[in-house]
């Protein structure tokens, strides 16, 4: 029961940092900046509901994607646990997130719910390894699937509420305030990646 408690807060821990709500908040203000109250409730829903359909997709298909790939679990272990330590870094050093974000990807559109903030702010590459890290390690595909829709979910649920309260928590915090949420966040993702990366070794059977 233990175990299952600490796979299920893992996996729900994981997702958050990833996601990162937070972090999401600078960036949703910059991207909606100026636009009509109405316009931004509409991109803000749009690009939850395109970020959980992607997401779950990878849930369910993951695993078959791998498998057809024949890529091993241990060696996508390896390669998230990498990918999650260069995110947690970026989170570290207060940097805007490489794997998420680049000046091209920033620049004013005429919708981008869908791009960038659906794909990949919300649903970038940290978040599908997770999904599929988690999915090929499962001995219960269905319980993992669904704990996982439900870390997606309630992750996703969280971005909905800091967006649309973006301005108030921008205000309260301030810069440091998130800055420091962030570096934390780190900390924590930076330990779970050196995690991923041993456990990777050991299903290799590279270290015992």
């Amino acid at each position: 029961m233990d175990r299952v408690f600490a796979q299920v807060f893992t996996v729900f821990l994981t997702v958050l940092i990833l996601i990162d709500p937070i972090g999401l908040i600078p960036i949703f203000l910059s991207l909606t900046d100026g636009m009509e109250r109405e316009r931004r409730r509409k991109t803000k829903v749009k690009s939850l509901l395109v970020a959980f359909f992607i997401l779950a997709f990878f849930i369910v298909a993951g695993e078959t994607i791998l498998t057809f790939l024949g890529i091993l679990p241990g060696s996508f272990f390896i390669a998230g646990g990498i990918l999650f330590f260069i995110i947690s870094l970026d989170l570290l050093l207060g940097h805007r997130q490489r794997t998420k974000t680049s000046r091209r990807e920033s620049e004013p559109r005429e919708d981008y719910s869908v791009f960038p903030l659906a794909v990949p702010i919300l649903s970038g590459p940290g978040t599908i390894t997770t999904i599929l890290i988690f999915s090929v390690e499962s001995t219960d595909t269905y319980f993992t699937a669904g704990i996982l829709l439900l870390a997606v979910a309630v992750a996703l649920f969280v971005c909905f509420i800091t967006m649309s309260a973006s301005t108030v928590i921008l205000r309260v915090l301030r810069e440091t305030g998130v800055s420091v949420i962030q570096r934390l966040m780190g900390l924590i993702l930076s330990a779970l990646a050196i995690q991923f990366i041993y456990d990777g070794l050991i299903k290799l059977n590279i270290v015992g």
